[in-house]
Formats: structure tokens, sequence, C-alpha cells
């Protein structure tokens, strides 16, 4: 019989523990060095999401767990916080942005819910939550640019930016330049309830 999930996950935190205090290599590395492999990681996730190959998705899982956990004992040794500590905060936070579940009307008769009325309750809470000033706030530079325009156009959206439709639309025609295109299709599959970024590498993998 397989062992319980948590006994599975303390096991693999005590694999890291040891492994940080008896590895040399573990030993060296920070947070910062070991950035590029999170980084590498969530995009072999991703390719084995893609592939529909549901035991390489397990085994890319599971490399993607080792950066979390790998992450957390760093910062456990510095004193800093645990995995513990990492699993309470996003367990609170989903309990604070899923009112519809854990909130006092969750269940309540005559009260229903759908993903775009979630999707809003979720964005609410979180623009409570975060405080910002700006539309770009708390969003990495570094994100792929079809990925970081859906989300900018999405907040733009949500902060009721009137003019917003009129001029993605005036991007759209001939001779505008690339990017203004780009964007301008970003709006459009926006519209049309497409993730940009999946579509493209779907397009990209029909080449092959």
């Amino acid at each position: 019989m397989p062992a319980p999930a948590e006994d599975a996950l303390a096991e693999f935190v005590s694999v890291m523990r040891r492994l940080r205090a008896e590895c040399p290599w573990k030993q060296e590395q920070t947070h910062r060095s070991l950035a590029r492999y999170l980084l590498e990681e969530t995009h072999e996730t991703l390719e084995a999401i893609d592939s529909g190959d549901v035991q390489h998705l397990r085994e890319e899982l599971g490399d993607l767990l080792l950066q979390v956990v790998f992450h957390a004992v760093i910062a456990e040794q510095a004193g800093e916080f645990d995995l513990d500590d990492v699993a309470r905060d996003i367990t609170d936070k989903m309990r604070r942005r899923n009112p519809h579940v854990y909130g006092p009307d969750a269940g309540a008769e005559g009260v229903s819910h759908d993903a775009a009325s979630v999707t809003e309750v979720w964005e609410s809470v979180k623009a409570q939550e975060k405080q910002r000033d700006q539309v770009t706030d708390g969003l990495p530079p570094g994100l792929p640019a079809l990925l970081y325009a859906d989300k900018v156009i999405d907040r733009l959206e949500r902060a009721g930016d009137a003019s917003l439709v009129s001029r993605l639309a005036s991007l759209a025609p001939q001779p505008a330049e690339l990017g203004d295109r780009l964007l301008a299709l970003v709006a459009e599959a926006r519209a049309d309830g497409v993730d940009p970024e999946q579509a493209l590498r779907d397009a990209v993998r029909r080449l092959l």
C-alpha cells in the first residue's frame, strides 16, 4: 500500500535536509543559484502537459516539487521559514480567495457561482491584498511577451479602461507596427477565450 501523501512529503523533506547537510554541491546552492533550474523545470513541466503523457507529467511535477522543497530547506536552515510555513501561507490564501467555498455564504441555498464570477471574486480579493498603484505592479518583467501582454490587458480591463477596446482595435490594420499587430492578436485571443501563449506553442508543435 502506498504511503500517505503527507508521509511521502515528510520523507522527501527529510531526504533534502540530509542532502543539504552532506552533499557538497547542494551545500553550495543558494536561492539565486537555483533560479535557473526552477525556470528549466517549469518549462519541462509545460512540455509534459503539452505531450499528454501522464507519466511524463508525474515525473516533471516531482522535479518541480524538488525545487520548491530545496528552496524551503535553504530558508529553513537560514532561520527564515520552512515548508510548513509555505503550505500554511498558501492554504490561508486559498481560503481567503475562494469565499464561495470557505466564506460565510458558502453553499447557501439559491447562491450560484460560475467560473467567471469566481474569477472576479478572486481578482477582487487579490487587489485588496496587494494594494497595487500601477497596472504593471507585481508583474515580473521577464515574463514571456505574449503572457505579459495578456496580463496587462486583463488588468486594464478590470480597472475599467473604457478606451482599451477601441485602442487595441486601431492597432490591427496595416501598416501598423508588428508589435502593435501582435498586441491586437493577444486582445483577439482574450476575446475568444484563448490563451495566446498556449495557442502559439500548439501552432509551433503542429509544424514539427
